[in-house]
């Protein structure tokens, strides 16, 4: 019989192979490293038999299938595990997460550090042992008879919850069983790197009415090179973790007195306005007009937006002369109002309107992380209005401007344009139009970019930017939305050249998305080393003594009448103890001032990263840093 590849070619196999059998047909290579396949577009075991005509397909660990795959089987491994330590263990669910998975345990014994070994030595047992993953299809009522016979109510309550009729299947391996669709490597040989990481409380489905089980996460990879690759970036990113550093650096703290409201303090405020000048910069170079909308807004215009009946549950509401108001969650609807205030010309188009806006959200605080996930932030939001036939050209230049940033902070990024949902508005006619308008733009660029099919907004289709930092993790950021629902809402129009009313075309767009969750992402980019622009210290300035210190004070003056950000470090201490934590605190520059440098009015030079630099006149170094600073370096 034949099957059919996934190029299009077919394979004589013989009747009754294996999927397994038909990655050996292929090549020996691919039988060796063949996880998991598909057969007519569905995942399945290497186990499952092929039929005459199937269109069939094989994954090894270097795709995303694979990957799952393993680690699904490898969260079945420690819970069997777990399971021979821990005999009395009931057991919960165990999903593939990013970078690795977790499983969820119900056990009188409280786990430990020292637990994690034991688990991973019976692991590294059971991997030995090589035993197939089987897989059982069975009724619903054997099932559960099943789960309830051993005491697994967790497994009881998941099959209750299936809806009638959808086939139940269960895995075993060695002794071990399990309720999972599926599906698994071959057997548990396969199984080559691995560790578990952290240990966690977890409500059982995510909801505190239910009991707190003990959850163990963990993470497994084809080597244990690459185990180690990511073990070695997980450290790297502890010692950039954006709350550690800022505290260590004074930029901002959160207090318990408001939970996911950051307080920034003079030095973080003096990165923050950095930021926002420099935006500030590109929109006079890329023609925005600043605006500024209120925080608080009339219940009647977040009915009119949507807002009021699909989002209620993250805002936050107030009584003002006893009528309902609400907090903003977002910019959009503001800005709507300033585009009615006034009657507009096509001959005007496209106006772009840009704010700093601060909106507030409220997240539970489980999600509440630093800077990242807050209740009250800055959104650098901008909405263009422009002709059907202009939107083309101001995809490009926002794209242009996203490029222009990115660069500047030295990020790579990876595009991402999403199609349009199931439920979305407007006719198929106008999002494919949008859609290839968006394409066009950025094959006109010559920008690489994935179809994300289906998931744009609900009201039109849209590009994400999705920033990687310096240790190679992924921060989606940037975004640019086609909008044909606000326009409607709002009732927006201009004056045609025929004299009659139209509606414009609306582009939502954000580069720095949130600006305090893009400090935290440059904190852990650059580590809290900050190139000199952005530094909020750019030059300490060390008196070897205190007969040192009126010359010390004369070139910070001068400094900052260049404005260069600098003080003088005189306290009482040692010169190499200073020195130490000027680099600790990741000042750019440390200028050492002492007999020759007072004799000579110059300054001696230490840069970060790079040492001494000898000794330069003062009017040398002013020149040297404003370049460095006009050139955002």
């Amino acid at each position: 019989m034949e099957v059919v590849l996934k190029d299009g070619n077919k394979l004589d196999v013989e009747s009754g192979s294996s999927l397994l059998e038909v990655a050996g047909k292929i090549n020996n290579r691919l039988r060796k490293e063949a996880i998991v396949g598909k057969i007519n577009d569905k995942l399945v075991d290497l186990t499952a038999v092929v039929k005459d005509g199937d269109k069939v397909e094989l994954f090894t660990l270097d795709s995303p299938e694979g990957l799952d795959t393993y680690r699904h089987s490898s969260a079945h491994i420690m819970a069997e595990a777990v399971g021979e330590l821990f005999p009395d263990t009931k057991f919960g669910i165990g999903p593939v997460i990013k970078d690795g998975f977790y499983y969820d345990f119900d056990t009188e014994h409280v786990f430990t550090p020292e637990d994690l070994e034991k688990i991973e030595a019976k692991i590294a047992d059971i991997v030995k042992r090589n035993t197939p993953f089987e897989r059982k299809v069975i009724k619903r009522e054997e099932a559960l008879d099943f789960f309830n016979a051993k005491g697994e109510k967790y497994k009881v309550e998941l099959i209750e919850d299936l809806p009638t009729g959808e086939e139940i299947s269960i895995y075993e391996q060695g002794g071990f069983l399990d309720l999972c669709r599926g599906p698994h490597v071959p057997s548990t040989g396969y199984l080559k790197a691995y560790k578990l990481m952290t240990l966690a409380g977890a409500y059982w489905r995510g909801s505190e009415k239910n009991k707190m089980l003990q959850r163990i996460y963990a993470t497994s990879f084809a080597s244990k090179k690459e185990l180690e690759a990511h073990l070695h970036k997980i450290e790297e990113a502890k010692k950039r973790d954006h709350r550690k550093l800022g505290q260590e650096l004074e930029l901002f703290t959160i207090e318990e007195e408001g939970p996911g409201f950051p307080l920034f303090l003079p030095k973080g405020m003096i990165l923050r306005n950095e930021l926002e000048d420099y935006m500030r910069g590109l929109y006079k170079k890329w023609d925005y007009e600043e605006i500024k909308t209120p925080i608080i807004l009339n219940r009647k215009l977040w009915e009119q937006s949507g807002h009021w009946d699909h989002y209620k549950e993250n805002m936050y509401f107030t009584k003002i002369d006893e009528l309902d108001y609400a907090i903003k969650p977002m910019n959009c609807p503001g800005c709507m109002l300033v585009y009615k205030h006034g009657q507009h010309s096509y001959r005007e188009l496209p106006i772009r309107y840009a704010e700093m806006g601060l909106v507030h959200r409220h997240e539970k605080s489980g999600v509440l992380h630093g800077l990242m996930r807050v209740r009250a932030f800055t959104q650098d939001d901008a909405h263009i209005f422009m002709l059907y036939p202009q939107i083309k050209d101001e995809i490009k230049k926002v794209i242009e401007m996203v490029d222009e940033v990115y660069n500047t902070f030295d990020f790579k990024y990876k595009v991402e344009l999403s199609t349009r949902p199931e439920k979305a508005l407007g006719s198929v006619e106008m999002w494919d139009k949008a859609t290839n308008d968006l394409k066009e733009a950025l094959d006109d660029l010559g920008l690489d970019y994935e179809i994300n099919e289906g998931d744009g907004a609900f009201y039109g289709p849209k590009i994400d930017f999705h920033l990687e930092d310096s240790i190679g993790r992924t921060w989606q950021c940037g975004t640019i939305q086609l909008d044909f629902q606000m326009p409607e809402k709002f009732d927006l129009s201009y004056i045609g050249e025929d004299g009659g009313k139209h509606r414009p075309a609306m582009i939502h767009r954000a580069i720095f998305g949130s600006v305090e969750r893009f400090i935290g992402i440059l904190i852990e980019h650059y580590g809290g080393a900050f190139p000199l622009w952005l530094a909020p210290v750019q030059v300490d300035v060390i008196p070897v003594a205190g007969v040192h210190n009126d010359y010390s004070y004369q070139v910070m003056s001068e400094l900052k009448k260049a404005g260069i950000r600098a003080v003088v470090d005189d306290r009482n201490e040692k010169l190499g103890y200073r020195i130490r934590e000027s680099q600790v605190k990741k000042v750019p520059y440390t200028f050492v001032i002492g007999d020759k440098e007072v004799e000579s009015l110059s300054v001696a030079i230490r840069k970060r990263g790079e040492g001494d630099l000898g000794a330069k006149s003062v009017s040398e170094v002013v020149d040297l840093l404003s370049t460095e600073i006009k050139n955002r370096g």
